[in-house]
């Protein structure tokens, strides 16, 4: 099970463990704690810890750069369209006179936000869309080779997610009404997920293709002979013919990545052949191989 949370309502001082008053060396150094403490490399099966650490993160990127700690508290969760808002209001300023927002606490933020972005303005009965929920949801290579479920919690709510086959790194799967609730009858916003697809050492995808190394001895590449493949699904044996040249390349059909919604599309593994050269060899070797010089 997986938890996300809505990012535009995260209280960046409650996720780094601080009050409003701390100290830039204060969020240093809680920062510093826990991304060592939540490290997805440190966790690497809590997907949980994944989450908080990537919060971790933002909250840091924010409250360590005093112009944005600024707007964030001043603007709370809308820090970000803070100077739209400022901008906007010396706007109407100077078109309606100096009977414009003669209010200046920040209250008149929120108000004037909500026409900025849907609302009516004056008109606090009118339909307004529910915003739309953010989440990242990391997965690795293998857990795309086929389609399947999983559950998420979004505000306390478990919402079962059908991950397709075959889905791209940085892709983007949208969930209509599954966000933030309308308010006077607004259609409910939609929650979008972000796909991080973490790779394995030893491969490289390019697009449902996989491609990796193998190393065989030089005697097999002369003679050829059998060899054993790691793939996604296992390992494969395989034929090496004889006279295999160093940075030879073959296809395996079909032990790629399923095609995005096409699973029976699948594509190929490409094995990149190095031939290790023997070292340390006796004298015999020595004097097998001058005699096959001689006979070159």
């Amino acid at each position: 099970m997986m938890e996300f949370s809505n990012m535009a309502f995260i209280d960046y001082y409650t996720v780094l463990e601080l009050d409003k008053s701390a100290s830039e060396a204060d969020i240093k150094k809680a920062y510093r704690k826990l991304a060592r403490k939540m490290h997805p490399d440190l966790n690497p099966t809590d997907k949980q810890a994944q989450t908080k650490f990537q919060a971790i993160n933002e909250a840091n990127e924010v409250l360590s750069d005093p112009v944005k700690r600024k707007k964030y508290d001043r603007f709370g969760k809308d820090w970000e369209q803070g100077e739209a808002f400022e901008q906007q209001r010396k706007s109407q300023q100077t078109s309606r006179g100096s009977h414009a927002f003669t209010n200046e606490n920040d209250s008149d933020f929120s108000s004037f936000f909500d026409s900025m972005f849907g609302a009516s303005q004056g008109r606090g009965n009118a339909p307004r869309s529910g915003q739309d929920l953010h989440a990242t949801m990391q997965l690795g290579l293998k857990d795309i080779l086929e389609s399947h479920q999983e559950t998420i919690t979004v505000n306390g709510k478990q919402i079962r997610v059908t991950i397709p086959a075959g889905i791209a790194n940085d892709q983007i799967l949208k969930l209509k009404g599954h966000g933030a609730k309308g308010v006077n009858g607004g259609a409910d916003g939609d929650l979008i997920i972000n796909f991080e697809i973490k790779g394995i050492p030893g491969f490289e995808r390019k697009g449902n293709d996989l491609y990796c190394q193998a190393t065989i001895g030089l005697y097999k590449a002369v003679l050829g002979g059998d060899a054993t493949i790691d793939t996604l699904n296992g390992k494969v044996k395989m034929k090496i013919r004889a006279g295999t040249q160093n940075g030879e390349r073959i296809r395996l059909k079909g032990k790629g990545i399923p095609a995005y919604k096409k699973e029976k599309e699948i594509g190929d593994l490409y094995v990149n052949f190095q031939v290790s050269i023997p070292q340390n060899l006796s004298p015999e070797q020595v004097q097998l191989f001058e005699q096959l010089m001689q006979m070159d």
